[in-house]
C-alpha cells in the first residue's frame, strides 16, 4: 500500500466519520503536515505538482473550518487523487512497508556461516573465557551473571531463553488489534518528554502509510532523545485503548537499520533474570556471544547419530535456540540440545555400570537356601509371589562374579524390607559384611528395630552376648554358621559410640551394619563389604551411592524406593541400576478410604479424627508444606501443634515432629508414638519416608494442594499397615479447580504407578522429584516426560556401548571429553 492509497483510505474514512477529523490520532492536518513533503517529492508531472502546491497540505487548516468547508475541500483532494490515478505515473519512492517485507525475514535468519565469515579472529580456546570479554559486561555485571551460574562464554551460550514472545506478525497501523502482541514499522513523527501522573515518559507519534499511533514509555523520559523525526522505527507490544485510541505502552523498540533486529519484529528470547539484568542487555549480549562464538562450538556428537536421529549441526541449535528465525526451527533446536542432555546422562550411568561391574571382578556368593528357609519360617507371614519374583532376580545377582546394581521399587508396605534382610543375611553367610544406608535418623533406626525384630524370631541372643532390647549392637546366633552382630550407626551417638563401632566395623565383628550418611564418613572402614542397601535411594546422589560403593571391593548394591517412577524414567535416572519391582500388596491388607475436603469443613475432620481415636487408634496430622525454608516450616508445625492441643484436643496427648528438631527429641517422640503413649502425631512431610505405625488409621493431610500426588500417595501409606480400615483426609489450603482435579485423582487411583504418571503429566519432572540428583548433570532443556526422545537417547547410548565402534575410539575424543565436563572430573570415559 502507497502513500497515496493510505491518504484515500483516510479521507474515505473522514468522510464515514462525518467530517468530525477522527480519522488519525492528532487530527488530519497533523497528519498531512507530516505527509505532505513526501508525496510532493514523489509527483514527477508538473502539472499535477502545481495543483498539489495550490492544494497547500503542508499547511492545511482543516481543523478550524466548518463541516461544509471540510466537505468541499476534501472533494478537491480526492479530484486531485483521481487524476492521480489516471495519469498512471509513480509518485512514490518504495514504500516502507515492502522494503522491510524484503528483507527483514533474510536479515533476521541466525546463519552460522555468516557468523564464521564476520568474526574470523575468535578462536574456540575463549569459549571458556569470563563473559567480561564481551563489550558493556563489567565485572559487576558479570556478578550478577554469576548468581545465575553463567561466569563464562560456554556458559552464556548456553543460558537458554525460557520462551519467546512472538512479535514476527507485521500489521499496518490501521489493522492494529487491541489485546494482542503486533509489530508495526513507521516513520516517528514526533517524540517528547511527557509526564504520566507524578512521572516523567516518553511520549511518540508513529506513523506509516495507513496512519499513526501513540506509542508511550512510562518512566524512561531519556528514550525521547532516542526518536529522531522521520527515523525509521520498529515497535513490538501489545495495543492497549485509551479514551478510545489505540496506544501501544511501554513496548519494545528498536530504529530500523542495516542490522538483524533482536528486539522486535520476530520471535523474541525471554531469559531467565536477577536483580540488575534487565532484557534489552541480556538479549544483546547474547546475540554477541552467538556472533562471536556460537560457530567454534565443536560438535561431539556422531555424524552417524545425528543423520539417524536428523537432528542439527551443534552451532546452528546453539544459535536457533536464542534466535530462531520461526517456532518450528525452536523446537528442532530443543531437539538437538535436550538429546544431547540425555544421551550424556544415558552414556554417563551406562559408563558407570560397566566400570563397576566389569573393570573388577565381583563377589560371587553361595545361597544357603537353609538360612532362607530358617528365616521365612519364623516370619509372622509368607512373601507374595512378588516378593518372591524379586527375591529371585537378586539371589541370581548374588551369584554372579560381576557386581549386582540393582533398583528395587515397592509400594508403601510392599515389603521390601525383609527381602532386603536376605539379601544382607546371604551376605554374612558368604563371610562378608552388609550396610543399609537410610535418609534420616527416624528410618535407620526404624529399619533397626525392624531387623532385629525379624532376626530374634529367627535366632536367638547367646547368653554369653546377650543385649537388651535397646542396646546397640546386638547378637542373634542360631541360624548362621557364626552368630551374627547387628549395629546402629547414626550421627547423633557420642563420640565414645562412634569411635567404638568404627573399631568393631573395621575388624569384622559387626556383619551388618545400619545408619545414615554416617556410613560414607571417612572414618568408617570396612572389614569386608560384600553388599550395600540403600533406602528411599532417590534421596541420595550417584556420587552417595558411589562413596558407599568404594567402602568395600566392588561390592553388591541394592537402591531402594516407595516412590513409584515409571519404568523409562528410572531407566534413564537410575540407568546404572537393574530394575525389579514389588507390584503386590500382601494380603489382608485393606485399601485406605480416601476423600478431600474443602477448607471449611475442617471441623468435621478433627471430629472423625477424634472418634477414631476413642477407638483406641492413632493420627497423623501433616502440616502445610513451606517450601521456601525449613526453619518456617518448622515454625509452621509448631504454631499449628500449639493450636491443636489448645484449642482443638486439649484432652488427648499430641507429639510434634519436624526437620529442625534434634535427633534425639525425634526418636523419643517417634518411640512416644509407636509404643501408643501418644494419640496424634503433629509433624511436617517428614513422615513421608518409611515411619511405620501400625496402629494409626487417619491421615490428615493440611494444605494437601502443595503436595505433589506421589507425595500424598507416600503420606497414605503410613496408615493402614494392618488389617483395619484406615483413612486419608486432603484438605487444600486454597480450593482451585486445579487443586480439585488432583485431589479427586486422589480418591479415585491407589495404585502407586498410575499415580505417579499423572504426577508427572501434571506438575512435571522437576517437582516430581523434588530434589536435585546430585552427581547427574543438569537438565536444561530435556523433559523428562519426553519419553519418546528420551527413549532414542538410551537406545543410542545402548548402541555405541554395544556396537564396534563404541565410546573409546579415537573418533569420539570430542564426545569423551564432553563426558568429562558434564559429569565428575574423576570418572575416566573409555
Amino acid at each position: 500500500m502507497t502513500t497515496i492509497d493510505s491518504l484515500r483510505k483516510i479521507l474515505e474514512l473522514e468522510r464515514q466519520k462525518g467530517y468530525s477529523d477522527k480519522a488519525v490520532i492528532g487530527g488530519l492536518d497533523r497528519y498531512l503536515h507530516k505527509q505532505a513533503g513526501q508525496i510532493r517529492q514523489s509527483v514527477n508531472n508538473p502539472q499535477l505538482l502545481a495543483e498539489f502546491d495550490e492544494l497547500n497540505l503542508a499547511n492545511s487548516n482543516y481543523s478550524s473550518i466548518d463541516v461544509d468547508e471540510r466537505k468541499k475541500w476534501t472533494k478537491r483532494l480526492f479530484d486531485w487523487l483521481d487524476k492521480l490515478e489516471e495519469a498512471k505515473q509513480d509518485i512514490l519512492t518504495p514504500p516502507l512497508c515492502n522494503e522491510f517485507s524484503s528483507s527483514l525475514q533474510e536479515r533476521n535468519k541466525v546463519r552460522v556461516t555468516e557468523v564464521v565469515k564476520s568474526h574470523p579472529e575468535k578462536k574456540s580456546d575463549g569459549l571458556d573465557s569470563p563473559i567480561t570479554i564481551i563489550k558493556g559486561i563489567t565485572s559487576t555485571t558479570a556478578n550478577k551473571f554469576a548468581r545465575l551460574n553463567v561466569r563464562t562464554v560456554h556458559d552464556l551460550l548456553y543460558f537458554f531463553p525460557r520462551r519467546y514472545v512472538d512479535y514476527s506478525q507485521r500489521k499496518f497501523i490501521a489493522e492494529l488489534e487491541e489485546g494482542k502482541e503486533q509489530t508495526i514499522i513507521g516513520l516517528i513523527w514526533q517524540a517528547r518528554i511527557a509526564t504520566f501522573g507524578n512521572r516523567k515518559g516518553t511520549e511518540a507519534i508513529v506513523g506509516d502509510e495507513t496512519g499513526n499511533v501513540k506509542v508511550v514509555w512510562f518512566n524512561q523520559p531519556y528514550l525521547a532523545k532516542r526518536f529522531p523525526t522521520n527515523a525509521k522505527v520498529v515497535i513490538s507490544g501489545t495495543v492497549y485503548s485509551f479514551k478510545g485510541q489505540k496506544v501501544f505502552e511501554s513496548p519494545e523498540w528498536e530504529m530500523l537499520e542495516q542490522k538483524e533486529l533482536i528486539h522486535t519484529a520476530r520471535l523474541v528470547p525471554v531469559y531467565p533474570l536477577t536483580q540488575g539484568l534487565y532484557p534489552r542487555q541480556v538479549r544483546k549480549w547474547t546475540k554477541e556471544a552467538i556472533d562471536g562464538w556460537a560457530c567454534h562450538i565443536s560438535d561431539f556428537l556422531p555424524s552417524e547419530i545425528k543423520n539417524r536421529c536428523h537432528l542439527l549441526h551443534l552451532p546452528e541449535a546453539i544459535a536457533q535456540i536464542h534466535y530462531p528465525d520461526d517456532y518450528l526451527i525452536a523446537e528442532k533446536a530443543k531437539k538437538r540440545l535436550a538429546f544431547d542432555e540425555l544421551f550424556l546422562l544415558q552414556l554417563g550411568v551406562l559408563s558407570r555400570k560397566r566400570d563397576w561391574q566389569e573393570s573388577q571382578p565381583g563377589n560371587a556368593f553361595n545361597i544357603h537356601q537353609e538360612v532362607i528357609d530358617t528365616f521365612l519360617h519364623c516370619l509372622p507371614f509368607t512373601l507374595t509371589r512378588a516378593q518372591e519374583r524379586v527375591l529371585g532376580e537378586i539371589l541370581t545377582d548374588l551369584k554372579q562374579p560381576r557386581a549386582m546394581s540393582r533398583l528395587l521399587q515397592g509400594e508403601v508396605g510392599s515389603g521390601k524390607t525383609v527381602i532386603a534382610t536376605l539379601a544382607l543375611l546371604m551376605t554374612v553367610a558368604n563371610g562378608h559384611q552388609g550396610a543399609l544406608m537410610a535418609p534420616t535418623e527416624v528410618l535407620a533406626e526404624q529399619h533397626f528395630h525392624n531387623i532385629c525384630d525379624y532376626l530374634s524370631k529367627a535366632g536367638t541372643q547367646p547368653s554369653t552376648l546377650a543385649t537388651s532390647q535397646r542396646s546397640n549392637p546386638r547378637c542373634y546366633a542360631g541360624f548362621l554358621p557364626r552368630p551374627l552382630t547387628i549395629a546402629l550407626l547414626i550421627g547423633s551417638l557420642s563420640d565414645n559410640e562412634k569411635e567404638d563401632l568404627h573399631c568393631r566395623i573395621k575388624q569384622g565383628e559387626i556383619g551388618i551394619v545400619i545408619g545414615t550418611h554416617a556410613l560414607i564418613q571417612k572414618e568408617v572402614e570396612f572389614y569386608k563389604l560384600g553388599l550395600a542397601v540403600i533406602d528411599e535411594q532417590q534421596r541420595f546422589g550417584v556420587l552417595q551411592r558411589q562413596n558407599l560403593r568404594q567402602k568395600g571391593f566392588n561390592p553388591h548394591i541394592l537402591a531402594m524406593t516407595a516412590t513409584p517412577i515409571p519404568r523409562t524414567m528410572a531407566l534413564t535416572l537410575y540407568g546404572d541400576l537393574d530394575l525389579s519391582t514389588i507390584d503386590e500388596l500382601p494380603p489382608g491388607r485393606q485399601e485406605v478410604k480416601t476423600r478431600f475436603l474443602q477448607p471449611q469443613y475442617t471441623e468435621k475432620a478433627y471430629s472423625f479424627l477424634r472418634r477414631q481415636v476413642s477407638q483406641s487408634k492413632q493420627a497423623f496430622i501433616i502440616c502445610p508444606l513451606i517450601e521456601e525454608s525449613e526453619i518456617l516450616e518448622a515454625k509452621a508445625a509448631t504454631t499449628e501443634y500449639e493450636y491443636l492441643c489448645k484449642e482443638i484436643f486439649p484432652d488427648l496427648k499430641l507429639g510434634l515432629l519436624h526437620g529442625r528438631m534434634p535427633p534425639s527429641d525425634k526418636e523419643k517422640v517417634m518411640r512416644r508414638f509407636r509404643e501408643g503413649e501418644l494419640d496424634i502425631l503433629v509433624s511436617t512431610s517428614v513422615v513421608e519416608v518409611g515411619i511405620d505405625i501400625p496402629n494409626a488409621t487417619v491421615m490428615l493431610v493440611e494444605g494437601a494442594d502443595h503436595f505433589g500426588l506421589s507425595q500424598l500417595h507416600q503420606f497414605r501409606g503410613r496408615v493402614g499397615r494392618n488389617k483395619e480400615q484406615a483413612y486419608c483426609i486432603l484438605i487444600p489450603e486454597k480450593f482451585s479447580p486445579e487443586a480439585r482435579e488432583r485431589l479427586k485423582l486422589m480418591e479415585k487411583i491407589h495404585d502407586g504407578f498410575a499415580l505417579a504418571e499423572k504426577d508427572l503429566e501434571l506438575r512435571g519432572p522437576g517437582q516430581f522429584f523434588g530434589t536435585q540428583q546430585s552427581g547427574l548433570p543438569d537438565l536444561k532443556v530435556a523433559k523428562l516426560s519426553n519419553l519418546q526422545l528420551l527413549e532414542l537417547a538410551r537406545q543410542e547410548a545402548i548402541n555405541l556401548f554395544q556396537g564396534e565402534n563404541n565410546l573409546g575410539n579415537p573418533e569420539h575424543q570430542l564426545l569423551r571429553q564432553q563426558l568429562s565436563k558434564v559429569w565428575s572430573k574423576d570418572v575416566e570415559w573409555s
